[in-house]
Order: C-alpha cells, then sequence, then structure tokens
C-alpha cells in the first residue's frame, strides 16, 4: 500500500512537472481591439505612447515606473505593475517600433517568469478622427498555462483588452488631448 502511495505521488509529481517545464503547444495568443476616436492620429498617437497614462484608460495597469512623461521612443523602456485576468506581476515594456503617428510597438517580459508579450498599435485618419487598432500578442511561459489561457484566461483578456479601448475613447475624447505626465 505505502509502495502504491509512494508510486502515485511520483507520478503526480512527474505529471505537475511536465505541466509546468514543457513549452506550450499552441502558437501566440493575439487579440485585436479597433476602434474609432474623434481626435487626429497625432493626438491619439501621443496619448497612449505616454505611459503616464496608461492606468488612466486601461484597467490592466495599476502603475507605470521609469521614462513617463513623453511619448516613448525606440528603446526606452519602462515598468508597469499589471493585473491581468486576475493576476498581478510586473513587466518591463521596451519600445520596439515608433512611426509616429501611424505605428508603435512594444516588446513585454514579466519579471520573474517566462512570460511576455508584444502590444502594437496601428493610427489610421478616418472620418475626421482616428481609426486606433491594437493588438496584443502573448505567449504563455508553460503548458500549464498554455490550458489554462484555452479554459477562459483569454476570454478575461480579451474583454479587458475591449474595455481598454473603450475607456481610451473616453478619456480622449471627453478630456484634454496632450500627453499628460
Amino acid at each position: 500500500m505505502k509502495r502504491a502511495l509512494a508510486i502515485a505521488a511520483a507520478a503526480i509529481v512527474a505529471i505537475a512537472a511536465a505541466l509546468w517545464f514543457a513549452p506550450p503547444l499552441s502558437p501566440d495568443t493575439r487579440i485585436e481591439n479597433k476602434i474609432i476616436i474623434a481626435r487626429s492620429p497625432q493626438q491619439v498617437f501621443d496619448y497612449v505612447t505616454t505611459s503616464a497614462n496608461w492606468p488612466r484608460w486601461h484597467p490592466s495597469s495599476l502603475a507605470v515606473r521609469g521614462a513617463t512623461d513623453h511619448p516613448l521612443a525606440v528603446g526606452e523602456s519602462v515598468v508597469e505593475d499589471f493585473i491581468v485576468a486576475g493576476n498581478r506581476g510586473t513587466v518591463t515594456w521596451t519600445v520596439t517600433a515608433r512611426e509616429a503617428p501611424v505605428r508603435w510597438s512594444i516588446e513585454g517580459r514579466n519579471v520573474g517568469s517566462r512570460g511576455g508579450g508584444t502590444v502594437t498599435y496601428t493610427l489610421a485618419p478616418e472620418g475626421g478622427g482616428t481609426r486606433f487598432t491594437r493588438v496584443l500578442t502573448y505567449h504563455m511561459p508553460n503548458l500549464l498555462a498554455a490550458i489554462l489561457d484555452d479554459f477562459g484566461v483569454r476570454e478575461r483578456v480579451a474583454a479587458e483588452s475591449a474595455e481598454a479601448v473603450a475607456r481610451l475613447r473616453t478619456a480622449l475624447e471627453s478630456g484634454p488631448t496632450g500627453p499628460r505626465p
């Protein structure tokens, strides 16, 4: 009996380790949101690329530290505290592309984990305003996290992303349009 329990416990530990250390089987998750904002592309670009503004419109952004008082340029980094799908963490974002006021991209690495992702903003004039597209691409650090992503995390992240762009439109259309530190 003791031997059977030891074998069962070892099997459970081995399965847990395999789920934890195995890479995900699925490709990165991609979430895209589009919205029309009644502001010029330059106004929208300056606002969304100034990291001090992120907690004002993105429900997952709790605080941002570093170069927060201006639109970020390629190579600049900030550290953000977040809560996504109920999980708290810290990510270091580095700007990887900037073509004002058309496109901006940041790559993030979660502090203390193998997770991370990319956020890309694309802006285009439309009807006197701006068509704003936000694409979040992220990868799960292991097979267990990928399984959880398939069973509810992705849907929560998608809902938070949709709320974020709606809040962005409200923030820009109802308040000052320049970057606010």
